[in-house]
């Protein structure tokens, strides 16, 4: 069987209008950056204040079946707590429960659980154990925004159990703009030692780039763990965007190059101006790339014209932590149709007439569902 090609970073969104239990609390600029990738999506305007889970998995889901992808890791998002456990309501911007994405994944095989757990909570333990029963592939965090310091020898235990299991760590690493910072120390790398020297597989998000451009640039310092720490990975999301990407080509280096896994943040929005301003792709690449409607396929249709090969999507199969049920979704896409044309668009031309992005999204997404 093939590996999966895999989007390992997607960020679930809701605001628990259906009783989910999450929230969504946006104030001054991130307020208008949400506002802003609402209109980026296509999303209907009021989606803020309405439903958000189900237009947002919706969508989602219409993506990811008009994409070249597989399947993609859907990523809860835990509370902000202080180091003794006590949830913190008053800080943070958003909650996405766990039991939101593990339902989705359940539901769809395109998705795959990415759960989130302050190792501070009292129950933290327990509720690894739960989602890892309910299929979990791996666990995300973001130290500098939910308080989080790795290296903390309390969590010693966690991490233990989180090696035992299988279970990756995805940690966010460098600077931080679209959710607030609680402690900005807690974005270097250097702080995820202790989880590796206790067995976690660790990728550490963004390969610790910087997010603004007063951001410290911890790019060097985890590309020098690598050599130190076989399991130690980095995910190139959001590094199309106008920061980032500054250390984009350096992940192709060849001591590098075999450590890196596709990621694209959604739904921070793609856009690869920078790319072309510092001649990183050409004109038309660029062109070419920009004009793709689906965020996920044009994220990584930037990094494919940059050089970066279809095993940096595929990577992760080895990594995440896969119910048996998962790693058979390639089979079943093949039985349902979905195979052929995913490769036509992969293999084929980037866009034009005749493109499955020439037709709207919902079409492409029934059209599919009648070939099976």
């Amino acid at each position: 069987m093939r590996s999966l090609r895999i989007d390992m970073h997607v960020h679930m969104v809701g605001n628990g209008f259906a009783g989910s239990g999450g929230w969504l609390r946006l104030n001054g600029w991130h307020h208008w950056l949400a506002r802003f990738m609402v209109r980026q999506l296509g999303f209907p305007p009021d989606v803020i204040h309405g439903n958000l889970e189900r237009v947002y998995a919706r969508h989602l889901l219409e993506f990811v079946r008009a994409s070249s992808f597989d399947a993609i890791v859907l990523l809860a998002h835990e509370r902000v707590h202080d180091p003794d456990g006590k949830p913190r309501e008053d800080l943070g911007s958003m909650y996405v429960p766990n039991d939101v994405v593990l339902d989705l994944a359940d539901a769809h095989p395109e998705f795959l659980a990415g759960v989130s757990i302050h190792p501070a909570r009292a129950d933290a333990l327990d509720e690894l154990d739960r989602c890892l029963d309910r299929g979990a592939v791996l666990m995300k965090c973001l130290p500098n925004c939910q308080n989080i310091d790795p290296s903390d020898r309390r969590y010693r235990r966690f991490w233990e159990r989180m090696a035992e299991a299988g279970l990756p760590l995805l940690a966010h690493t460098g600077g931080e703009h679209t959710v607030p910072i609680v402690n900005a120390r807690l974005a270097d790398p250097k702080l995820l030692r202790l989880p590796l020297e206790c067995g976690v597989t660790v990728i550490a998000a963004h390969c610790a780039t910087k997010s603004g451009p007063l951001d410290p640039d911890y790019f060097d310092d985890w590309a020098a763990m690598l050599a130190e720490f076989p399991k130690l990975y980095g995910d190139i999301s959001a590094m199309v965007s106008l920061n980032r990407c500054a250390h984009l080509r350096d992940c192709l280096r060849p001591e590098i190059e075999p450590r890196i896994v596709h990621g694209s943040d959604f739904p921070v929005p793609v856009l690869g101006h920078r790319m072309w301003l510092d001649g990183l792709v050409s004109w038309s690449s660029f062109r070419q790339a920009q004009r793709i409607p689906n965020p996920l396929e044009r994220d990584w249709q930037f990094k494919k014209a940059l050089g970066f090969s279809g095993e940096v999507r595929t990577r992760a199969t080895g990594l995440l932590r896969l119910p048996d049920g998962k790693r058979r979704y390639s089979e079943a896409a093949a039985a349902h149709g979905y195979v052929v044309p995913r490769l036509g668009y992969a293999e084929g031309p980037h866009f034009g007439n005749g493109s499955l992005y020439s037709e709207p999204l919902r079409e492409v997404s029934r059209r599919r569902r009648d070939s099976g």
